[in-house]
């Protein structure tokens, strides 16, 4: 794995992971309205694009089969995955629940 993503999930009290492959429509339209949603909403939290095609090794690790996939950490651990057709509103509300909770 990636050390310094490793690292980084570890460290940060929230990180979305934000798997993507420039070929697949859905994840062109969607990144740009997660981008937005943690920039408005949760900016305490980090965010991290990885591309599968160029980091294959990661999908691996992460065990991300879909693109896109969505994975969120509070303090090391994971806590929220979505893939392919992910509705904002529901990933806003599960991350609020946390966010409150840890940020």
């Amino acid at each position: 794995m990636n050390i310094g993503l490793k690292q980084k999930i570890k460290t940060a009290k929230g990180i979305l992971l934000y798997f993507k492959n420039d070929n697949c429509p859905p994840c062109m339209a969607l990144r740009p309205k997660v981008q937005r949603l943690i920039n408005d909403k949760f900016n305490k939290m980090d965010f991290e694009i990885i591309d599968t095609v160029e980091q294959p090794e990661l999908s691996n690790e992460f065990q991300v089969f879909a693109n896109p996939t969505i994975l969120v950490f509070f303090e090391g651990k994971e806590y929220i995955r979505k893939s392919k057709y992910v509705s904002i509103l529901e990933l806003e509300k599960d991350i609020n629940r946390l966010y409150k909770l840890v940020m």
